[in-house]
């Protein structure tokens, strides 16, 4: 069974930085190979889990217009691990951020979702 685990949440000023990492148990991609694409949501209050960014197993990236240029999500295949490096961070980025393995289609360029999911680790931004 693989497990995600995040970490890296906190309590930051706006304006501040914080880096979020995503280790993996096991090489998600080597047991489903469906799985092409890491990813960040994030689940704020009373609100729906959007996605934030991806990274495909080939390393391209997309981000939510809302991030773009404060984000910037990296991998490193040899230690199973994503990151979530955030930049100039505003109390609307305040949520649970949580990490996802699922498939990227070009074709279409969409994201699909597998239920592979970490526990969630908090970020809260204040003025």
């Amino acid at each position: 069974q693989v497990q995600l685990v995040e970490s890296g949440g906190g309590l930051v000023q706006a304006g501040g930085s914080l880096r979020l990492s995503c280790a993996a148990s096991r090489s998600i991609f080597s047991i489903n190979t469906n799985i092409n694409t890491m990813a960040w949501y994030r689940q704020a209050p009373g609100k729906q889990r959007d996605l934030v960014a991806r990274i495909t197993n080939g390393g391209t990236t997309n981000y939510a217009d809302s991030v773009k240029g404060r984000f910037t999500i990296s991998r490193d295949n040899a230690k199973n691990t994503v990151y979530l490096q955030m930049n100039s961070l505003k109390p609307e980025d305040t949520a649970v951020y949580y990490c996802n393995a699922g498939t990227y289609r070009s074709v279409s360029d969409s994201y699909t979702p597998r239920d592979y999911w970490g526990q969630g680790t908090q970020v809260t931004v204040v003025s």
